[in-house]
């Protein structure tokens, strides 16, 4: 029996999605560090380490700085992230490598940060996503290497003798490159907007269940986020004005506060796993949890119809990064992530082909040059008005308010204004990551 073109599509955004989302504890950035670090460490037999030594890329180095690692005390940072996931991390676990981290876990990474014994830097001349953890002891010395995806281990070093890479050491888009670009990356980037809504059409069960068990992940981050106010509490926060009088709950309201909690759940180091999308759990809550909540506000003849809306967002996701870079100097999940929940607010609340790529350029309009400068409990202040002004984008949309192709970098349609962004990301702000990273590091607190 032989395959249609549309048998041939479903196939590929099936593959796409399954690899794109993967669960994971904490921010990806120091996990990705973690997981190094506990892989090397497992190829040693003597556990008294000697030096454990970090490189990373620029980004992941901004990215790793300032966040909360889980199962921690609240702590953050490279050295930290490394220890942890030496002492005790589970390489098996990939990027929840922190959940097996235990008090006497940690307690033996504190003592290797008091005896100085971990050192972190920025590796130079590298390109795209780069993590490399070089632990001795006991007279050895293993080196595992990870690129191109945060837990994409592509060399296991011992001795100078290469070892078999892990079994579960994966690429997250497929065959990659060092700025995370894959087969399935460019084909995503090749289709049209009018191609990935009709994808939606061919999602069976199993693709509607598997959306819908990474929302319930991300849903209970979002709960702990409105209840607990961890982070900065902006979730809650905003739940508190509501209350008060102070805000209204309408749609783009509640979407902003849905994924601000959530974001505040993770970026405060909440041991609570989720769902992440093209190598960020932020992206997952970001191009997820404001679609759910548009959804209560709307009168739908099928729940299916709100599962397919979140599809598209986490398609346009995927495709904005896919086409900026893994990482780069614009924040990936209010940008990316809003992108998406335009384009699945707009297809939610039955929006054309035409009326989607408009929201898309609406937002892209907003928000083109707002900066990523490290991830961070604030995180949830940013892309919680953001994902929101993405829901605000798409209504507009709707009622026929559309960016001018004349205008700026938006263009005739939303796949080229996706690609002008593309340039401004990786050609037009090729400075900015060394001056943010700059400033970060020379701050005195």
């Amino acid at each position: 029996m032989g395959y249609s073109i549309k048998d041939i599509l479903h196939n590929n955004a099936k593959r796409l999605l399954h690899i794109e989302t993967e669960p994971g504890l904490g921010c990806t950035e120091p996990a990705a560090v973690g997981l190094s670090a506990a892989a090397a460490a497992a190829m040693l037999e003597c556990k008294d380490f000697t030096s454990i030594t970090v490189e990373t890329d620029p980004n992941i180095y901004k990215n790793a700085m300032g966040v909360i690692i889980p199962n921690s005390g609240k702590g953050c940072g490279i050295p930290l992230a490394a220890a942890m996931g030496a002492a005790a991390g589970d390489p098996q676990l990939l990027l929840q490598v922190f959940a097996s981290v235990t008090p006497e876990g940690l307690a033996k990474a504190n003592a290797l940060l008091a005896a100085n014994v971990v050192t972190a830097r920025i590796a130079e001349g590298v390109q795209g996503l780069y993590v490399k953890t070089t632990i001795t002891a006991g007279g050895h010395t293993a080196e595992v290497l990870i690129t191109g995806a945060h837990n994409n281990i592509v060399a296991r070093v011992l001795d100078g003798q290469i070892a078999p890479v892990l079994s579960d050491g994966r690429c997250a888009s497929g065959s990659a490159d060092g700025n995370g670009q894959s087969d399935l990356a460019q084909w995503l980037v090749g289709l049209s907007l009018a191609e990935l809504v009709d994808l939606l059409d061919d999602l069976d069960s199993n693709d509607l269940s598997y959306i819908r068990k990474g929302l319930e992940l991300n849903t209970a981050l979002v709960e702990y986020g409105l209840s607990h106010g961890p982070g900065i509490g902006v979730g809650r926060t905003h739940l508190s004005l509501l209350r008060q009088g102070m805000l209204k709950k309408d749609a783009v309201v509640w979407a902003g506060i849905r994924a601000a909690a959530g974001i505040d759940s993770r970026m405060g180091g909440v041991p609570l796993v989720a769902m992440t999308l093209a190598g960020s759990g932020n992206q997952g809550i970001a191009a997820g949890m404001p679609i759910v909540a548009v959804a209560q506000f709307a009168v739908l003849e099928d729940e299916n119809l709100m599962l397919k809306a979140v599809t598209l967002s986490y398609l346009v996701t995927c495709l904005v990064k896919a086409t900026t870079g893994r990482l780069s100097a614009l924040c990936g999940s209010g940008i990316a992530g809003g992108a998406g929940v335009a384009a699945g607010t707009a297809y939610l609340l039955g929006g054309t082909v035409e009326t989607i790529g408009g929201a898309i350029k609406n937002h892209l309009e907003n928000f083109t040059a707002v900066i990523c400068d490290g991830a961070k409990t604030s995180c949830a202040l940013k892309v919680g008005e953001m994902v929101a002004s993405g829901v605000k984008s798409a209504l507009l949309a709707i009622h026929g308010c559309v960016v001018r192709p004349i205008d700026g970098i938006i263009d005739q349609s939303a796949e080229q204004t996706i690609r002008n962004l593309g340039k401004i990301s990786r050609n037009g702000m090729s400075s900015m990551d060394p001056t943010i990273l700059e400033i970060m590091l020379d701050k005195r607190l």
